[in-house]
């Protein structure tokens, strides 16, 4: 792979991060941008951005000014308005990939903006949660340009796989995956607190169990509560995006709606301290959900 491929990464959160540390062990010239740089997480980026080599840009259209590949991952309701920020920098060619978790309609507004500035639009979908498989994590491609982009990913380590020529199927698939996933992780936390509130969360898990042997579920419980803890605001924004995906399709999105209301709760409850001060590396994390589950019951408690 040319080491003068340039990676743009707008978005320099957990994902964003993960990409430059990957992408920068191959010796690739990596440049990121991110609103949060003049907020009070600025330092913690410049400080990461300093450690790995990457180099922080001034703002979207110098970033994509620069870059051979654009990556947008931001939030889901940032997907339009970042193609947009990034439009008046490209290049003709450029290569725009959006990583977002946004519906179909929302990734077919962003390739308008990113072709009618010469940019190559794909959408990508990403199909699992990145920190365990990092730059290697399943991910399908959208789009007249996926084919083109899927070679250039594989060199590059990712793990591309073109879903469809038409912009939209392969987001259209993350999406309605996200309704089962995201619905899980809301139902889970809100079950098991519920049961350990009552004393019964032993007879429920047991019964879990039986019913669903394959699944782990003090280790699914366990893993959901940090991983909503940790991103439930990102997660709330993400899931409202699958409830708009669903009233697109002509559905009421009355379960996606209500996952993304107890993502965000849980989010709130991050903010007013629940589960502790949060640090650089996040939340403490727990190998016992019934911890966060006490922590919320006695909260709960507290206020009534």
């Amino acid at each position: 792979m040319s080491t003068d491929l340039s990676i743009g990464l707008i978005g320099y959160g957990e994902v964003g991060r993960i990409l430059a540390e990957d992408l920068r062990a191959q010796g690739m010239r990596v440049l990121a941008y991110d609103i949060k740089l003049n907020g009070p997480a600025g330092g913690e980026l410049v400080e990461h951005a300093a450690r790995f080599g990457v180099e922080l840009t001034g703002g979207h259209a110098e970033l994509a000014a620069l870059s051979t590949l654009v990556i947008s991952a931001v939030t889901a309701s940032q997907a339009v308005p970042v193609a947009a920020a990034c439009a008046p920098g490209i290049r003709a060619g450029t290569w725009f990939l959006d990583f977002n978790s946004a519906s179909p309609k929302a990734k077919i507004e962003a390739a308008g903006l990113v072709t009618a500035a010469g940019g190559r639009f794909v959408e990508g979908a990403v199909m699992t949660s990145v920190p365990p498989y990092r730059i290697k994590v399943p991910l399908l491609l959208g789009g007249p340009e996926a084919a083109g982009l899927e070679l250039l990913l594989s060199g590059l380590g990712f793990a591309p796989k073109v879903a469809s020529d038409r912009l939209g199927v392969a987001s259209a698939t993350k999406m309605c995956r996200s309704v089962m996933i995201k619905g899980l992780e809301a139902m889970v936390i809100e079950s098991f607190t519920t049961a350990r509130a009552y004393g019964v969360e032993d007879a429920v898990i047991a019964s879990l169990e039986e019913t669903f042997p394959a699944m782990e579920w003090e280790k699914l419980g366990a893993y959901f509560f940090q991983r909503v803890i940790q991103h439930g605001r990102r997660r709330a924004e993400e899931v409202r995006e699958v409830a708009r995906t669903v009233r697109e399709a002509g559905l009421d999105p009355f379960s996606a709606a209500g996952t993304a209301e107890r993502q965000a709760w849980v989010a709130d409850l991050a903010d007013e301290g629940v589960f502790g001060p949060k640090s650089a590396a996040g939340f403490a994390r727990s190998g016992d959900w019934r911890i966060e589950a006490d922590r919320i019951i006695a909260f709960e408690k507290d206020k009534s």
